[in-house]
């Protein structure tokens, strides 16, 4: 009966754990880029030093978030193309268009999916 237990709680325990995606891209350089292009100027971004901006929505748990933007299911994918070109995804949203390369906006989503 033991046993059974726990086995049970083993398969339940594996069940909610979420796995996160794997996330191309090198967090580093992520984490280099979203000083560098300023991000804290419009969002609070942990781990992050500069201005704590509260134009866009803070950072922190991004990776744990349900949705980006509150347009799309929080991928990494969808991540780097909401990054690569906001508008593209929502016309209507106030984040600008940074003029990030594809190879930028792997490296920051790898950053931001550190955020748990």
């Amino acid at each position: 009966m033991k046993r059974i237990a726990v086995i049970v709680l083993l398969l339940l325990a594996a069940a909610c754990k979420q796995e996160q995606p794997a996330v191309p891209g090198d967090a580093a350089h992520g984490k280099q880029l979203v000083q560098q292009y300023g991000c804290t100027s419009c969002h609070d971004i942990p781990n992050v030093s500069g201005p704590k901006g509260m134009v866009g929505p803070p950072l922190t748990h991004l990776a744990a978030r349900q949705f980006i933007g509150g347009k799309l299911p929080n991928t990494p994918e969808n991540l780097t193309r909401w990054l690569q070109n906001p508008q593209a995804v929502d016309p209507q949203n106030a984040m600008p268009n940074l003029g990030l390369t594809a190879e930028q906006s792997r490296d920051i989503t790898a950053f931001l999916y550190t955020l748990k």
